[in-house]
């Protein structure tokens, strides 16, 4: 079975861990309405996706694109 030589430093080990930070969402403005959405989903404010009601306004929608 291998086994490691010489300990891994922090260093070293801090280093190969660079790349697994979470990125922040991103966030769009609504078109219709002006407040933020993701981009690609149905803005939870008014139900409207590419210049469309595609769900009615309010709290369903917001349960809706939840689920």
């Amino acid at each position: 079975m291998a086994v490691p030589k010489k300990k891994t430093s922090q260093s070293r080990r801090n280093m190969r861990r660079a790349h697994h930070a979470l990125s922040p969402n991103a966030h769009a403005e609504c078109p219709n309405c002006g407040e933020l959405k993701r981009p690609h989903h149905v803005c939870p404010s008014c139900g409207y996706y590419d210049g469309r009601e595609v769900a009615a306004a309010g709290d369903a929608v917001k349960k809706a694109v939840r689920t």
